[in-house]
């Protein structure tokens, strides 16, 4: 793995108005803030796929149409530039297996690069308004899911008040009873600035919005239902999917297509579908 000690910060200070002026000393395993011209392929792997899981609407493709670093100005309000992912309309895209595809994205993940058991990993993101967008900030293991296991750090489906966090494993897989909704409080949302951590240890998992903890899995939490999958390397994952089954199951809408109505398409068209990623990191 290779570890990164050229930023050092301290989670538990409230995080949503953080600058990198203010970030204090801490041990860092891993840091960053996008703050080149391109995306640092040392760090992270850009995903290319055929086909798609949980019936996703989109092919993901390495383009810096979909993947891209943007700063001053533009990255709106990002300490030291941001990382852009972001969703096109793209008719009749056709991947090398032959499948078609509307719309096109971007997912990157530190598989290989940057592996981690424990400590806290935690990413600065700002979210798009759209029902049917699904952006996500997660960690897997690396084999056969769900066993090795897996940390949904952010999940995010379009209604703009609340994200999702939770836990997948042997036998609390897919629709698992290990997750919860976390609720902004009024005067806040999903398009603001907003810290999203998980502290990981051998017993439990603490998940915060900026200083807020909303959600704690423990280890007896997770026998109750099976095998505890969380002792083993994980890697970092950062992608933004449109529509499929968990947009669907919120919002209900089958067509134009599943899980992305039509006011979400011309979003799309009008280039608002973005993430942006201020900086990402790994912390003892």
């Amino acid at each position: 793995m290779k570890k990164l000690f050229f930023l050092l910060v301290v989670l538990s200070l409230p995080m949503q108005a953080q600058d990198l002026s203010e970030l204090k000393h801490r041990d860092t395993l891993f840091f960053d803030d996008f703050s080149s011209a391109d995306l640092n392929r040392e760090n992270w792997n850009v995903v290319v796929t055929g086909y798609t899981v949980n019936k996703e609407q989109q092919a993901y493709v390495d383009s810096t149409a979909t993947i891209f670093t943007i700063s001053g100005e533009e990255s709106n309000g990002a300490n030291n530039g941001a990382l852009v992912l972001k969703g096109l309309y793209s008719p009749d895209f056709t991947t090398p297996e032959g499948k078609k595809f509307d719309f096109i994205s971007g997912r990157i993940n530190t598989k290989k690069k940057v592996m981690f058991t424990y400590n806290t990993a935690a990413a600065r993101m700002k979210l798009p308004a759209g029902s049917g967008f699904w952006p996500a900030f997660w960690a897997l293991g690396d084999g056969k899911w769900p066993d090795i296991g897996e940390i949904d750090i952010m999940e995010y489906v379009g209604e703009t008040d609340w994200i999702g966090v939770a836990l997948h494993g042997p036998k609390y897989s897919g629709e698992t009873p290990l997750v919860n909704k976390y609720f902004f409080p009024e005067g806040e949302d999903v398009t603001d600035w907003h810290v999203y951590s998980v502290e990981w240890t051998p017993e439990e998992l603490n998940f915060r919005v900026d200083d807020r903890l909303i959600y704690r899995v423990t280890r007896p939490m997770v026998e109750h239902y099976g095998e505890w999958a969380f002792d083993n390397p994980k890697f970092l994952i950062l992608n933004l999917a449109l529509g499929g089954v968990y947009p669907l199951k919120t919002n209900g809408v089958k067509e134009p297509y599943l899980g992305i109505p039509e006011s979400t398409v011309q979003l799309i068209k009008d280039g608002k579908a973005e993430v942006l990623i201020d900086w990402v990191l790994i912390t003892n």
